[in-house]
């Protein structure tokens, strides 16, 4: 847990609302932002052309109130100055990836992780595409070059490790 950043990616204006069963990515998002700020995990939240894009939706934007968004124009999040200052400065080795589009800049922000030798794991009911044959190649693609695939309620719990305590109790309520 002390290891683990979540990056999110990308959840802006318009195109959040095209994604592929975007009322459950939307929930999962949620749900996954409300445990890793129970867990006290840090977050990196990153934002593709926002003056074209618009800014990050609100249902995630107003969970993170302490955290000030990347701006990018790369697809890879890893290819700008500021977010790998931010995630050097974190000293964290192990990255939880949720964020639109899965085949686009979810992919190449994980494969360029995976390259610098980070842990990703892919929160794949917390990614989506606008297609859901995109987001199957974007998932296959990024467990091909060495990310695992993970699911926010396996994410949580395997974070959190122990059935038992308030933490518990609070994720419990979350997921539900």
């Amino acid at each position: 847990m002390e290891n683990t950043v979540l990056l999110l990616v990308d959840i802006q204006g318009k195109l959040a609302h095209l994604m592929h069963k975007k009322e459950r990515l939307f929930d999962n998002l949620q749900k996954l932002i409300k445990g890793i700020r129970v867990l006290g995990i840090p977050v990196l939240w990153v934002e593709q052309n926002p003056v074209g894009l618009g800014p990050t939706i609100p249902e995630v934007a107003d969970s993170l109130p302490h955290v000030t968004p990347i701006s990018k124009m790369s697809f890879s999040s890893c290819r700008n100055d500021r977010f790998l200052r931010a995630l050097k400065n974190m000293d964290r080795n192990q990255i939880l990836i949720a964020g639109i589009e899965t085949h686009i800049c979810v992919y190449q922000t994980a494969v360029d992780l995976v390259d610098m030798g980070v842990e990703v794991q892919v929160v794949t009911d917390a990614v989506s595409s606008r297609t859901a044959e995109n987001k199957g190649i974007g998932l296959q693609k990024m467990r091909d070059a060495g990310a695992s695939w993970t699911s926010v309620e396996t994410a949580l719990f395997e974070l959190l490790g122990v059935a038992e305590g308030e933490v518990f109790k609070s994720l419990l309520k979350i997921v539900k």
